[in-house]
């Protein structure tokens, strides 16, 4: 039976790597998946999944216009699609992620979704949040604050590395503008 499944951690710790990972297990059984990924996020080759331990592959694009659905049923007009992998699942809207409920319910073809949790504020992103509320099973992934505790907030940095309070809730960076932290430490960051 397929299901929607939602990975979903701070930053740093492995989603993408989880999510290539995946990929490969199903590629290397013989069959077909999908690979989507933000347009809005350029860190990396456009058009690329990409790992901060160094792999990658090509995938296709989403953004807030994007149809899912027929995204999808183009994919399986030619031949058979056995899972769909997104990155950055946080920066889908509610109408996708139902629409993704609807790929699972009636295509009968698995989605799993990868993304961060909470903004630098400490808010759900939209994506997430709808993610949360109608994924049939939810996975955490772990990566760790500097003081050794679970890290599950992010921080924006600003240039000088000083914690950002205030600003739009998409801003795409890597470790130069973000940093994953346990729950007492965002708290003394944003703390006025």
């Amino acid at each position: 039976m397929a299901k929607l499944y939602f990975y979903y951690s701070a930053m740093n710790a492995g989603k993408s790597t989880v999510l290539l990972q995946s990929a490969h297990n199903y590629k290397e059984r013989g069959m077909r998946v999908l690979l989507l990924t933000a347009l809005i996020d350029d860190r990396f080759e456009t058009g690329k999944i990409s790992s901060r331990i160094g792999i990658s592959a090509e995938a296709s694009l989403f953004d807030k216009n994007t149809n899912l659905i027929q995204l999808i049923k183009e994919e399986t007009d030619s031949q058979k699609l056995n899972c769909i992998l997104i990155d950055e699942a946080q920066f889908l809207t509610k109408e996708q992620v139902y629409d993704l409920s609807e790929v699972v319910d009636t295509l009968h073809i698995p989605v799993l979704a990868f993304g961060i949790r909470t903004d630098f504020k400490g808010e759900l992103f939209e994506g997430s949040q709808s993610l949360l509320a109608w994924s049939d099973k939810l996975i955490e992934l772990k990566t760790v604050c500097h003081c050794g505790s679970k890290a599950t907030m992010v921080i924006r940095l600003n240039e000088q590395g000083i914690p950002v309070k205030e600003g739009a809730q998409v801003e795409i960076g890597g470790n130069d503008r973000y940093l994953s932290v346990c729950r007492k430490h965002f708290k003394e960051a944003v703390r006025d």
